[in-house]
């Protein structure tokens, strides 16, 4: 997956194993990416403010490693803007299983 900006704006794309490049708004790849899309596919929409982007997206990979057994690890979320790449967080998958769960994560 690649993301940036130009003069044309924000761009996304996803490049497949031969090379192909498609365009688009909204994308998950690896193992975990039909859990992910579940995910995407319920609660994307256009005007989602910044934070619930970032929730959305975070939402969508601990899902993904939720069910998926070669998914896992840490949760990075970044934000692509006109003038550079931004990083919101990194979170543990652990506390965001947690967190879904309603118990509280201690450090």
């Amino acid at each position: 997956m690649i993301a940036g900006y130009d003069k044309r704006g924000p761009g996304l794309y996803v490049i497949d194993n031969d090379g192909m490049r498609v365009a688009g708004n909204c994308f998950s790849i690896g193992s975990g990416s039909p859990y992910a899309f579940g995910v995407l596919d319920t609660e994307y929409r256009w005007d989602l403010t910044d934070k619930e982007a970032y929730e959305l997206a975070r939402r969508a990979i601990y899902h993904a490693t939720m069910r998926d057994p070669y998914s896992g690890g840490n949760v990075s979320v970044y934000h692509i803007k006109e003038t550079g790449w931004v990083k919101i967080e990194t979170q543990d998958v652990s506390d965001l299983f947690y967190k879904d769960r309603g118990i509280p994560v201690t450090a």
